[in-house]
């Protein structure tokens, strides 16, 4: 057995006390609202006279509202704009560069080490003590300049005995050449035999190689003297000094100072082997141009010449030591620094020189998009020489356009559009979607509503344009409105 409630179904006696009452009339008239509210928010226009009468219909009517609201939503054809098929692609924006011809210089990123053209250890040659130091620590020198002054007591006592000795085997010889006279003028009157005149020219030979032995060891000991004093072998910077005068310093074994030459120098680098027949080419020709920079000095360079290429490459690096020359009158350049060098190997004459990020490596080669009659098309180049943002290639004429931006989103055959930059692109989507408030077209007023596209719309109203981004973000808003306030009205309804 049933009851039958005045604005519901048959209910079953038993779940009577758990029954939920039908919808009022008020309440199915709120949900058709909200979905006319929808449906205009979707691009179905606002509602026209019409639809207030089929707000009141459905009202008396049983039908639930989503049935309404579906057959409404399928009686707007074309709602979702742009959904058409066989719609054409519209043009990608990108951004596009010239290829150039010009001479590129084949340039070649290294880094050297600064090494002095010569540096000297200075030692002592006798083992004597410090008498006086003349040279400073970090002084620059010539050569010739003295740097120390040992003691030579000893040493000129020994060149003035042998001073002595010398003139006393003098004496002996001037005498053996007087006897020598007499006894030729004895032989002439047969008073001495020929042997003693024989004796006498022996001991006057042998008395000339005294003296000379005796003049040797002089030269020696002046040789020896003038060693106390140490005068610089080059021009150069003296460096660290440990001695100071009463130090005792042993011959060829105590270091007393180094002299480095560092105007000019040189810069040692290793070059890589496929620059090398260039390299010799070059040097062979005078010498090409080295740029050296210092990393501590930013916006420093320096001017160099290539100046010695080794005889072999090194197997286990593949490079060839190479040494490059600079005049360094500021002594920038110090031995030992690392420097970033650039040396220019050759030039690429009237290459097509093409921006660097235009060139796409595929697995087939390197390639690129060349715009051409408002399409893009794809062509296979070669790459011949790439440095810095440029490369120069093969395949592209001079004047052809690249695209350069935007390359992601093309396709061979692609319709492109030249955009004026990524600043102005960026300014333009913010402009159009602010513009386009909330339903309403791109550029319209603020609180403009949404052109209806259905036929049911209206007699003389325009159809809707197609919804751009801002409009689908004011549509979803609207919707998600509409709905939320019909469950909330429901919910209140609701016992």
């Amino acid at each position: 057995m049933s009851q039958t409630s005045p604005n519901a179904g048959p209910v079953d006696t038993p779940h009577a006390g758990r029954h939920r009452p039908a919808a009022s009339p008020w309440l199915s008239g709120l949900a058709v609202t909200a979905t006319a509210a929808l449906l205009a928010a979707c691009g179905g226009g606002q509602p026209d006279a019409g639809t207030g009468a089929k707000a009141g219909a459905a009202t008396a009517d049983s039908k639930p509202a989503a049935t309404t609201a579906g057959a409404a939503s399928a009686a707007t054809p074309g709602a979702a704009p742009g959904a058409a098929p066989g719609a054409a692609a519209p043009p990608v924006s990108v951004t596009l560069a010239t290829a150039r011809q010009r001479d590129l210089a084949v340039e070649v990123d290294l880094t050297g080490t600064v090494v002095p053209l010569a540096s000297v250890e200075v030692r002592p040659q006798v083992t004597a003590s410090v008498r006086q130091v003349h040279a400073r620590e970090g002084q620059f020198v010539r050569a010739g300049d003295a740097l120390f002054t040992l003691d030579a007591r000893s040493d000129e006592a020994n060149v003035a005995r042998l001073l002595a000795q010398l003139a006393k085997d003098n004496a002996a010889l001037a005498d053996a050449r007087r006897q020598l006279a007499r006894n030729q003028e004895l032989v002439t009157q047969n008073f001495v035999s020929q042997g003693v005149l024989d004796a006498s020219r022996s001991q006057v030979d042998a008395q000339v190689a005294v003296v000379a032995a005796d003049q040797a060891s002089v030269d020696a000991a002046r040789i020896t003297l003038g060693q106390a004093r140490i005068t610089a072998p080059l021009s150069g910077r003296v460096g660290l000094i440990t001695l100071v005068p009463g130090s005792v310093v042993k011959a060829n074994d105590t270091p007393m100072l180094t002299i480095t030459q560092i105007d000019p120098v040189d810069v040692a680098f290793g070059l890589p082997q496929r620059y090398l027949g260039d390299a010799l080419a070059a040097l062979q020709a005078g010498g090409t141009q080295v740029l050296a920079s210092l990393p501590e000095r930013p916006g420093t360079t320096l001017r160099g010449k290539l100046q010695f290429i080794d005889s072999a490459v090194d197997a286990s690096s593949g490079t060839v030591k190479v040494k490059a020359r600079f005049a360094n009158p500021q002594h920038q350049l110090w031995p030992g620094a690392y420097v970033k060098l650039s040396m220019t190997v050759r030039t690429l004459k009237d290459a097509v020189v093409v921006p660097q990020v235009s060139v796409i490596q595929s697995p087939r080669g390197a390639v690129v998009y060349v715009v051409n009659e408002g399409k893009a098309e794809l062509r296979p180049v070669q790459v011949l020489h790439a440095q810095g943002d440029e490369a120069a290639v093969s395949g592209v004429q001079p004047g052809e356009r690249l695209v350069v931006d935007g390359r992601q989103n093309l396709r061979p055959g692609s319709k492109v559009i030249e955009r004026a930059g990524d600043g102005g692109g960026k300014a333009g989507g913010k402009g159009g979607a602010k513009a386009g408030g909330p339903g309403g077209a791109p550029g319209a007023p603020p609180g403009a509503a949404s052109a209806p596209t259905s036929p049911a719309a209206g007699p003389g109203v325009a159809p809707m344009a197609p919804a751009t981004t801002a409009n689908s973000a004011g549509t979803g808003a609207a919707t998600a409105a509409a709905v939320g306030a019909a469950a909330s009205a429901a919910k209140r309804a609701t016992p």
